[in-house]
């Protein structure tokens, strides 16, 4: 280790957010929770347009965000016009990372507080606290329907003398579970003093419909997290925005880079929200497909999985699939192993949170993600 290196990160991992290695056959890439269709050919052709005519490429990028925040506030207001909010309710960030990270240089760095998150959940709230030294208090979940275990989450709060929780990550719907949450988890939500911020991630709101857009009001300490890298097919343009209390707001916009978002992400962002009914257009046939995966998964005895509403399953193995895979294996065994052998035959999906995470493709990917596993289990079987 060098010695001008801080000494924690000696335990830290880089993430790594793909496979490994080359692939010699084409993948279906099941592994992400993207949009599994790029943007029309000609709204990536104004794209194009906008970049050659408007975007001076030696100029930096507008640090206000002011137009790319008042096309989202309208967005927020079409889709939940109770929610009422402006360009002041609204921080825009390189992806929802950025704003994870400012959220957590806002309230806990330095030894302010800690926070606290209910796993199996999305991993970068745990990853970016440890990259800042910031403690984290974990609490399980219901293994039947992974609602968040509100007992211990509470007495977790109650007891931290120490290290005060300053922040209560949750997802709605969860990854990689794909649950929403349940009336009694947000009763929960509602309960927690103004001294504690709650982050509701809503990654995957335009599959769910499921908002508490319309409760910010009530809760000057709540936060809302969404991202253009889902529904909006703008993954790699890395687009994320925070809808919370102007006060919140004033501080994240603090604390985050200058000049964070370039020209060209934001260009994007604005273009797909003014054609939004065409970018989204997809998303009937991708709640179709998920029914249809679903009914496709009860049939294979060797998988359980939840049911979900979100862009994604998430599945275990019974132990019926797990001693077809091998004599004496773990569940976490037996789930690299039948990873390894869906990217051997061409499907990439994600083992993360003590299973596996498995987007809702095209038609095709789907269709061929159930006979792959079908496959898979019948040459064990025979």
């Amino acid at each position: 280790m060098l010695p001008f290196i801080r000494s924690d990160l000696s335990n830290l991992k880089a993430y790594t957010p793909h496979p490994g290695g080359s692939s010699e056959i084409p993948l279906d890439r099941l592994d992400t929770n993207e949009c599994p269709y790029d943007l029309p050919d000609n709204l990536k052709q104004k794209l194009a347009a906008n970049y050659q005519e408007l975007i001076e490429t030696n100029r930096y990028p507008d640090g206000s965000h002011f137009q790319l925040k008042e096309a989202i506030a309208q967005y927020v207001n079409e889709a939940t016009p109770s929610a009422n909010i402006s360009a002041d309710n609204i921080s825009v960030g390189n992806g929802s990372d950025e704003l994870i990270r400012s959220i957590l240089i806002a309230t806990c760095l330095g030894g302010e507080g800690s926070i606290l998150t209910a796993t199996p959940t999305f991993s970068m709230y745990s990853i970016l606290a440890k990259t800042l030294g910031i403690p984290i208090v974990n609490v399980g979940r219901n293994e039947e329907n992974f609602e968040i275990d509100i007992s211990a989450a509470q007495d977790a709060i109650n007891q931290r003398k120490n290290s005060t929780i300053k922040v209560v990550f949750v997802v709605n719907p969860n990854s990689p579970t794909a649950n929403a949450l349940t009336t009694t988890e947000l009763e929960w939500l509602f309960s927690l003093p103004e001294e504690i911020m709650v982050v509701i991630d809503e990654a995957y709101f335009e599959f769910s419909q499921t908002t508490v857009a319309e409760q910010l009001k009530q809760h000057p300490n709540w936060v809302i997290l969404r991202t253009f890298s889902k529904a909006f097919r703008l993954a790699s343009l890395r687009v994320g925005y925070a809808i919370a209390h102007p006060e919140v707001i004033i501080n994240l916009e603090k604390v985050r880079l200058p000049y964070n978002l370039p020209s060209f992400s934001q260009s994007a962002a604005k273009l797909v929200l003014t054609h939004r009914q065409d970018v989204l257009s997809f998303i009937p046939e991708i709640l179709t497909e998920r029914t249809k995966l679903f009914d496709s998964f009860g049939e294979i005895s060797a998988l359980q999985v939840w049911e979900s509403t979100a862009n994604f399953f998430y599945a275990r193995l019974t132990d019926q699939g797990l001693s077809l895979l091998g004599e004496n294996l773990s569940q976490e065994e037996g789930l690299n192993n039948l990873m390894q052998q869906l990217k051997n035959h061409g499907t990439l999906i994600r083992h993360t949170g003590g299973g596996l995470r498995i987007t809702v493709g095209t038609p095709e990917e789907n269709q061929r993600t159930i006979e792959r596993i079908k496959g898979i289990f019948s040459t064990i079987n025979n």
